[in-house]
C-alpha cells in the first residue's frame, strides 16, 4: 500500500506557522480515582471525595456500572479551588453512582457516524464539526462526547465497530474543497446532500485547547486555505484552566489574522455555571464590584478581555441546562448578565442529550424552558439572547414555547402544548422554521416523552419515525 500523501502548507501557512510558539503550563491535573483513594493527592485534595463516596464507586470498579469505564475522572487545580466554594462545579466534576444506576441512552447521540463522511467530521449543515483532541483538561461528569472521551467502540453505519477517531489535516481540507466544488458546478447545491457550501469549521473534542499553539495555529492556517470563512474553536478552558490564553496563544491569534485577515474567529466558550468565572468572599458570597456588576476570577477576566480586545474574534457561550449544577433561573440570570457586560454573547442553553446515563443529568423539557424563561425577567433585549436548544436526530431544534392554555381532546393538552421550531435541518436547509406541537409531559426529557400527544409535525420531527399526529388519525 503507498504510503498517504501529507498535506503541504502554502508559503502565507509557513510564514504564519514559523512565528508561532507554544506556551508551558502547569495544570496540576489529578487523573482518575486512584491517589484519592489511597491518600497520595496533595494535602488539601484530601476530603474532596468523602470516604463513603469513594467507598460506593470503587464497589461499581469492573461492573457493568463501572463509573470510570463511562467517563474517566479528571479536575484541575484551578478547577479544584472553585469547586471547594461550590456545590455546583462539584456536582459538575465528582463522579458519582447515580451515573449509572440507569444506562439507557445512545451510544452515537445524534447518529454523528451518519453524518461522518470522513474521520473526525460531523457534517451537517453549512458547519462541519472536526475533533481535534479526544481530552479536555478535565471532565465533566455529564459529557455528551463521553464516548469519544472514554474511548468507546461504537456500531459504525457500515457495521464495522470501532472507537471515534480524530481529524487529520489533509482528509479534512481535501473533503471540504471537493464538497464546494461540487456545490460550485451545481448551482450553490451539492448534487447528493443538497447541502450548500461548507464555510464555517467547528474544532472540537475534547477540548482543543489541550493542544498546543503549534497544533492550533496548523488546524487555523490549513481551515482558512481550503477557504473556511469562520472557524469556531470550542472550549471549556476558559473555566478549567483560564492561565492557558497566555501572551503567546494571543501572539498566535494576532499572527494568524495579519496572514488571513478575511478569516472570522469565534471563541465557543462553555461556563455552567456563574461560579465557575465569578470570585467569591469568606462567606461564599459573590463580591460587587465598585463600578458595577460583580468581581471576576482576575485570571478568567483578564483572558476574556483579551478577546473583546480584538474586534475580529467573537466570543460565545453555550450550556446545557443539568440537574443539581443550574437547573436554577437565579444563577442563569446571573450568568447571562456578567457575560454579557464582559464582552461574551450568550449562544445556547441546551436541554441534556440522549447519551448513555442521560437520566441521571437531565433536566426535564419544559422544566428547563420555565428556568430559562424565568432567568430572563429582568435582563435587557441583548442580555436575553440565549434561546432553549434540543438536538433532534434530524436537527437542532428550539423549545419555542410551553404553554397553558388547554387544548382539549388531546392527552397532554389539558395542560397546554410545547411547540418545537426546527432552527437547521442536518438534511435539507428549507425545513429552517418549520413546527411542530405536542400536547405537554412535564416528566419528558427526551422527544420521546411525547410520541403518544403528538398534535402537529410540520417539522416531521416524530413523522420521521413512523409517528403520526393524533389529529390525522382521528381525520382517518
Amino acid at each position: 500500500m503507498a504510503p498517504k500523501e501529507k498535506y503541504i502548507p502554502s508559503e502565507t501557512e509557513k510564514s504564519f506557522l514559523s512565528t508561532v510558539i507554544n506556551g508551558k503550563y502547569d495544570r496540576e491535573i489529578i487523573t482518575g480515582l486512584k491517589k484519592f483513594v489511597d491518600g497520595s493527592v496533595p494535602q488539601d485534595m484530601q476530603g474532596f471525595y468523602s470516604k463513603e463516596e469513594l467507598d460506593a464507586i470503587m464497589e461499581l470498579d469492573g461492573t457493568d456500572k463501572d463509573l470510570l469505564a463511562r467517563m474517566p475522572v479528571k479536575i484541575t487545580r484551578h478547577y479544584f479551588e472553585q469547586a471547594l466554594k461550590s456545590k455546583a462545579i462539584q456536582t459538575l466534576v465528582k463522579a458519582s453512582p447515580k451515573e449509572t444506576y440507569d444506562l439507557d441512552g445512545a451510544e452515537d447521540p445524534g447518529k454523528q457516524m451518519s453524518y461522518s463522511p470522513v474521520e473526525g467530521l460531523i457534517h451537517k449543515y453549512e458547519l462541519g464539526l472536526i475533533y481535534v483532541a479526544s481530552t479536555c483538561s478535565a471532565h465533566c461528569r455529564f459529557c455528551y462526547r463521553e464516548e469519544l472521551i472514554a474511548k468507546k467502540e461504537i456500531t459504525r453505519e457500515d457495521g464495522t465497530v470501532a472507537a471515534k477517531g480524530l481529524a487529520k489535516i489533509k482528509d479534512i481540507v481535501d473533503y471540504v474543497l471537493e464538497h464546494n466544488r461540487l456545490v460550485d458546478e451545481n448551482g450553490g447545491r451539492h448534487p447528493e446532500t443538497n447541502r450548500e457550501r461548507l464555510r464555517e469549521i467547528l474544532m472540537s473534542g475534547g477540548d482543543p485547547m489541550v493542544l498546543g499553539n503549534k497544533n492550533i495555529a496548523q488546524w487555523l492556517g490549513a481551515l482558512s486555505e481550503a477557504g473556511i470563512e469562520s472557524i469556531r474553536i470550542g472550549t471549556k478552558e476558559l473555566a478549567f484552566y483560564p492561565e492557558r490564553f497566555d501572551e503567546t496563544f494571543f501572539a498566535m491569534l494576532d499572527a494568524f489574522h495579519e496572514a488571513y485577515p478575511q478569516t472570522n474567529l469565534r471563541m465557543m466558550v462553555h461556563f455552567n455555571h456563574p461560579d465557575e468565572f465569578l470570585a467569591k468572599d469568606p462567606n461564599g458570597n459573590y463580591i460587587e464590584h465598585s463600578q458595577g456588576g460583580l468581581e471576576w476570577i482576575p485570571a478568567t477576566r483578564a483572558s476574556v478581555k483579551q478577546f473583546a480586545r480584538r474586534s475580529w474574534i467573537n466570543i460565545d457561550n453555550q450550556s446545557p441546562i443539568i440537574a443539581g449544577i443550574n437547573d436554577d433561573s437565579d444563577a442563569l440570570r446571573i450568568m447571562q448578565r456578567e457575560l454579557k457586560r464582559n464582552g461574551v454573547e450568550n449562544h445556547y442553553f441546551f436541554c441534556g442529550r440522549d447519551i448513555v446515563g442521560h437520566k441521571a443529568f437531565n433536566v426535564p423539557i419544559e422544566k428547563a424552558w420555565h428556568i430559562l424563561n424565568e432567568s430572563q425577567k429582568g435582563l435587557s433585549g441583548v442580555e436575553a439572547h440565549a434561546r432553549l436548544s434540543i438536538t433532534h436526530y434530524k436537527g437542532k431544534t428550539e423549545v419555542a414555547a410551553v404553554t397553558n392554555t388547554p387544548f382539549p381532546g388531546v392527552k397532554g393538552g389539558e395542560n397546554g402544548v410545547v411547540i418545537f421550531k426546527l432552527l437547521r435541518s442536518a438534511a435539507d436547509a428549507p425545513d429552517r422554521c418549520k413546527v411542530t406541537i405536542v400536547g405537554r409531559n412535564d416528566e419528558a426529557i427526551w422527544f420521546s416523552g411525547y410520541d403518544d400527544r403528538v398534535i402537529m409535525d410540520e417539522a416531521e420531527i416524530f413523522s420521521m419515525y413512523d409517528i403520526q399526529p393524533l389529529t390525522a388519525i382521528a381525520a382517518e
